[in-house]
């Protein structure tokens, strides 16, 4: 009788539980889909420390926030042009940045350069 009413009092609490959780779920703000976007773009990309931040920022700022860019063979990337989406400029920055072996604020300095359609104001890898 008493792991019926403690099995019964187990039921009760679970329903009540998910029913509560269900009456209180509110939908995502704007800036919180936005970010939710942003952090899975960023984490398709494997990117972290700070070109995850960077990236994020950027992103959050209304920056590149598309489809996570496919990796393309470093040959093969020119200098984005003005009539470029901006996933195409992201995958041809990160392809030249690639190229040119840069990393931490060299790299964010580059994409940022790139990205705004400059590509050849790139700082010298080190």
């Amino acid at each position: 009788m008493k792991l019926a009413v403690a099995t019964l009092a187990l039921v009760l609490a679970a329903a009540v539980g998910s029913a509560f959780a269900a009456e209180t779920a509110k939908p995502m703000t704007a800036q919180q889909t936005k970010m939710s976007t942003c952090s899975k773009d960023a984490h398709a990309k494997g990117l972290k420390g700070p070109e995850y931040k960077s990236f994020m920022s950027t992103c959050l700022k209304g920056g590149e926030a598309a489809a996570p860019a496919a990796a393309k063979p470093v040959a093969a990337a020119p200098a984005p042009t003005a009539k470029e989406t901006q996933q195409e400029k992201m995958k041809t920055c990160n392809a030249d940045a690639k190229t040119k072996a840069l990393k931490g604020a060299a790299r964010k300095t580059f994409m940022s350069t790139c990205l705004k359609g400059d590509a050849t104001a790139a700082p010298a890898a080190h």
